[in-house]
């Protein structure tokens, strides 16, 4: 079994949570993890967490990158942990996870320079890149943004961005024709199909996490972690209209 998850923000322990959730309290085993970006690619956070304190996660985790990364130093901080603690999946590549051959597009569209930093938004380039491979070598695509066009409802306060998803993807489906296309970023459940592909969108992963099986089916978990927010997750949050101001749940 698949447990797939996105939006951390830094918040790695959560994933330990909801694997024990996921085996303790829905009674499966959890062969890997497969998060869905904003995974919380920061020097001083993966630090504290992976060496300080010597965290470890219980399962294999990949992930793709979301827009809230230190692109920066997103390459050294890899050559650090990378393969150590966890595995990245570079945009616009196919991995083989569990059963599946899965086409992982991190990034997003750009919204501003405070969600869309440089190297985090989808361009034309990293399109034209998965059109490049063959349309029968792909099950499943991972995003961290959602495809445009679905009806994933913006978070409101947040119209003024346009409708939800990133440029081309219509392309990418109609290209793959997947059976299943997940993504995290608007902090959510989400789900709706279109002609042969189900679209799964994940809420922030306090809120609860998906299990994938063999067959191409999704369990949605919605399971509540409480955890010690800093002021960086906070700013981050408060921007995104996740927590009010006074710091509660939107």
């Amino acid at each position: 079994m698949i447990l797939v998850i996105a939006d951390t923000h830094c918040y790695y322990d959560i994933v330990n949570r909801q694997i024990e959730h996921a085996e303790q309290t829905m009674g499966v085993t959890v062969d890997c993890v497969l998060h869905l970006g904003d995974f919380g690619m920061y020097r001083e956070h993966l630090h504290a967490y992976f060496v300080k304190n010597s965290g470890r996660f219980l399962r294999p985790l990949s992930f793709i990158e979301g827009n809230h990364e230190d692109f920066k130093a997103f390459d050294s901080l890899l050559a650090r942990y990378d393969g150590n603690f966890f595995t990245h999946l570079p945009r616009g590549s196919v991995k083989v996870i569990g059963d599946y051959r899965m086409l992982c597009l991190g990034g997003s569209a750009y919204m501003d320079a405070f969600n869309t930093q440089p190297g985090s938004e989808i361009k034309d380039h990293h399109i034209d890149s998965c059109l490049a491979l063959p349309g029968g070598q792909v099950d499943i695509i991972i995003s961290h943004d959602c495809p445009a066009g679905i009806g994933m409802p913006n978070t409101p306060g947040l119209e003024y961005f346009g409708e939800t998803g990133f440029p081309r993807s219509r392309e990418l489906l109609e290209h793959f024709k997947p059976r299943l296309w997940m993504f995290g970023h608007h902090h959510k459940w989400f789900c709706s199909q279109d002609g042969t592909t189900t679209f799964q969108g994940l809420p922030g992963s306090w809120k609860g996490y998906c299990l994938l099986d063999d067959n191409y089916q999704i369990t949605t978990v919605e399971n509540s972690v409480p955890f010690p927010r800093t002021r960086f997750l906070d700013r981050i949050l408060k921007k995104l209209r996740i927590v009010r101001s006074g710091g509660s749940n939107a």
